[in-house]
């Protein structure tokens, strides 16, 4: 409720009216907030109970306002407030690789909306931001150096064959520029510095018109979305200008890769040849449809021999500013039990016989670790060795591109091809609903479904035939 306190002049006529309104207090120290204030004059030839009477509809008028932060509230740059929601949701556990995508996105969206106030941003500014992330410009690395004559001649000169040597030791690497690409500035200053003539006489500057994907200017929408979604929440404006802005155009995504059933027959035959580490990993990857990071978090204890059960509840993450760490799966319904093939469990026995005597073998480099699948001296295995892995044996066998994902969906098609309804399939993948299987695998839905219906004709024209010889013979 406001408080309303008179202000009268030296004959002890009221002249003005000062409303405050109750403000809180500081979350911090406690202290309370300096109220919000107004100050309400009365219009000459007012008689007292009008003026009151007026002053108490005012007060009503302003407290509305403060609630909504149309007077003094909304006063925050987007840019502090953006760091205050991030710090509350981190604090409440937003994942630690969903903050890093979220302050990837607000570093795009700070230039234009960082120093503006809460209060000021409308939908029309998100719709300017938008187009401006959508354009050529919003790219960091569309500059690029394309080399001139001079840079060969300059190398000939000097009889440099290889790479060249830079100032302050080390190698620049020419193997881009001799391939005929382009490369970047910094790489062209080097070698400009490196021979010691002026860049502009070995490179020219060319740009390219790439744009920013569809889906990283759809994440700037959400970060923007979320911070005016609290602004809205703490009643600091009066609501979500991201609700009534034009969404960024959403590019339909590339269906999954998979692999067909004779290339699976490739992978697992070129497999035989390989250490059971890795055919274990493949193997497990293929058979349960596990994450990249959910295989890299999978520990022995979650095994069941018995029962032929792995548990799924944990995963392997890296960040730059964190390195290596244990989280959460992707979702609450990433946590799963899987039933797993013998063959696979065989592997896996073998590969934890060999893991221990590399423990006893290596002795003290050796780094203990509860993990399946660990680095080559103990302890957990960065994600990107596992796809480095499989980059080399792709290379060395002649199979398609191999990327871990591509057995999940792998697995994915095999199963719906073989009749498996799409809710037990959506339980292994652990995804949070079906709709999330159908959102991502529709179109292998829609071709499984095709063929089960081939195959139910086909079916029912055989039980047609078969009744038909029974008539003839009786």
């Amino acid at each position: 409720m406001a408080n309303i306190q008179a202000r009268r002049n030296k004959e002890g006529q009221v002249i003005s009216y000062s409303i405050r309104v109750y403000r809180g207090r500081d979350p911090q120290s406690g202290k309370q907030l300096t109220p919000f204030s107004h100050t309400w004059r009365v219009p000459e030839g007012w008689g007292e109970k009008r003026a009151r009477r007026e002053a108490e509809k005012q007060a009503v008028l302003f407290e509305r306002q403060c609630r909504q932060d149309l007077v003094s509230g909304g006063r925050q740059t987007f840019a502090e407030y953006a760091e205050y929601v991030l710090i509350c949701k981190t604090t409440m556990g937003m994942k630690h690789l969903t903050e890093i995508h979220y302050r990837q996105s607000l570093k795009r969206v700070l230039p234009v909306l960082g120093p503006m106030k809460l209060c000021d941003i409308k939908p029309q500014h998100l719709n300017l931001l938008y187009q401006a992330l959508s354009s050529p410009e919003a790219r960091n690395d569309n500059r690029r150096e394309e080399v001139k004559p001079a840079l060969w001649k300059a190398l000939e000169e000097r009889g440099v064959m290889g790479d060249l040597p830079a100032k302050g030791g080390g190698l620049v690497s020419l193997a881009r520029l001799r391939e005929g690409k382009t490369v970047k500035p910094g790489t062209a200053k080097r070698i400009a510095e490196a021979l010691d003539i002026p860049m502009g006489e070995l490179f020219t500057t060319v740009y390219s018109q790439r744009t920013l994907s569809s889906r990283t200017v759809m994440n700037c929408h959400m970060l923007v979305s979320a911070v005016l979604g609290q602004a809205e929440k703490e009643m600091l404006i009066p609501y979500n200008p991201a609700r009534r802005a034009v969404l960024p155009r959403r590019e339909s995504g590339a269906d999954p890769n998979y692999f067909q059933e004779d290339q699976v027959g490739d992978i697992l035959n070129a497999l035989e040849k390989e250490p059971v580490k890795w055919r274990a990993a493949v193997n497990l990857l293929l058979a349960s449809g596990c994450r990249r990071g959910e295989l890299l978090g999978l520990k022995w204890d979650k095994v069941d021999w018995a029962r032929k059960t792995i548990r799924i509840d944990c995963a392997m993450h890296y960040a730059a500013d964190r390195g290596l760490f244990e989280g959460p799966p992707k979702t609450r319904d990433s946590i799963r039990t899987l039933v797993i093939p013998e063959e696979t469990l065989e592997l896996l026995r073998e590969h934890k016989l060999l893991q221990q005597e590399e423990s006893l073998s290596q002795g003290s480099r050796w780094k203990e670790s509860p993990y399946i699948f660990t680095g080559e001296h103990g302890g957990p295995m960065n994600p990107s060795q596992l796809g480095n892995w499989l980059t080399r044996f792709e290379k060395r066998h002649g199979l398609p591109h191999l990327n871990p994902h591509a057995f999940r969906h792998t697995m994915t098609s095999l199963l719906l091809f073989s009749g498996v309804d799409s809710i037990s399939v959506s339980h292994r993948l652990g995804h949070s609903s079906v709709a999330t299987t159908t959102n991502i695998y529709g179109h292998l839905m829609k071709q499984a479904e095709e063929q089960i219906s081939g195959r139910m004709e086909e079916i029912i024209n055989r039980a047609k035939n078969a009744s038909a010889e029974k008539r003839e013979e009786s």
